[in-house]
């Protein structure tokens, strides 16, 4: 009888302080317990960098889009069992002086380290809308994330999104083969030696931004003060978890890929 009061007590106060605990204290331990993650925090123009470790100090290894839902959770450091954070109380908190939280997160075809800030419980399907709109956006985000890290790859910052170990992150499987064994006598993105970048955007094209499944994004910049647009071909890719928007040909008028 002893034992069964003890483990009832045992309980109870589990409980009491688990109801207690605030909604970001019992997520976020030590990886497990919950099936789906979501982005939370990031404008919707912008996106979520994945980096080779728990840092800002890591080179950027991938990234998820501000609507990106349906995320897995590894782990996350500093690392804390779910008991240890539910008992932990906020001086407790405080008085450790615990670094900014990161944890190791997948949707299934990229991964990598993201702020635990930008992280939340998937409150809503883990589903992608696939309505034409939603997927122009994301045409149009995904191009930007492309220039945006292949510009950070340039500085070192990042990994080449046009290399073998991110292309597929940014292209169909087909040419994102064909990207990662290529020697490109100029930028394939800018179609040039040297460049010198100003007045960049990336819109939906204006005339068909949407024909049966496949989205036009069009790339326009001024190279030396020389105006040139780039078009971009884009389809769901439905190999992929959640059939995301993915690259399918870069036409550059004289050349394009692939």
């Amino acid at each position: 009888m002893r034992s069964l009061l003890k483990s009832a007590t045992c309980i109870m106060s589990l409980s009491f302080f688990a109801a207690f605990a605030p909604a970001k204290a019992t997520a976020q331990f030590d990886g497990h317990g919950l099936d789906a993650w979501q982005v939370t925090g990031v404008a919707s123009d912008d996106w979520l960098n994945l980096r080779m470790g728990p840092g800002s100090d890591y080179a950027i290894i991938g990234s998820f889009s501000a609507r990106a839902t349906g995320l897995t959770m590894t782990t996350c450091v500093p690392f804390m069992s779910e008991g240890q954070g539910i008992m932990l109380s906020e001086a407790e908190r405080n008085l450790l002086d615990l670094p900014p939280r990161w944890c190791l997160m997948s949707d299934g075809h990229t991964h990598g380290w993201a702020a635990a800030r930008f992280l939340m419980e998937a409150m809503g399907p883990t589903t992608q809308d696939q309505s034409s709109d939603t997927m122009i956006s994301d045409a149009v985000l995904l191009v930007e994330r492309l220039y945006a890290h292949h510009e950070q790859a340039m500085r070192g910052d990042a990994l080449d999104p046009l290399g073998a170990s991110r292309s597929m992150d940014f292209f169909m499987a087909d040419i994102a083969y064909d990207l990662s064994q290529r020697t490109w006598q100029s930028d394939p993105l800018y179609d040039a030696q040297d460049i010198d970048i100003s007045d960049f955007r990336v819109r939906p094209d204006p005339n068909q931004p949407f024909l049966r499944g496949m989205i036009t994004v069009r790339a326009e910049f001024l190279n030396f003060g020389r105006s040139q647009t780039v078009i971009f071909n884009l389809r769901a890719d439905p190999a992929l978890p959640g059939a995301p928007v993915r690259i399918m040909r870069i036409d550059h008028g004289g050349w394009m890929v692939p």
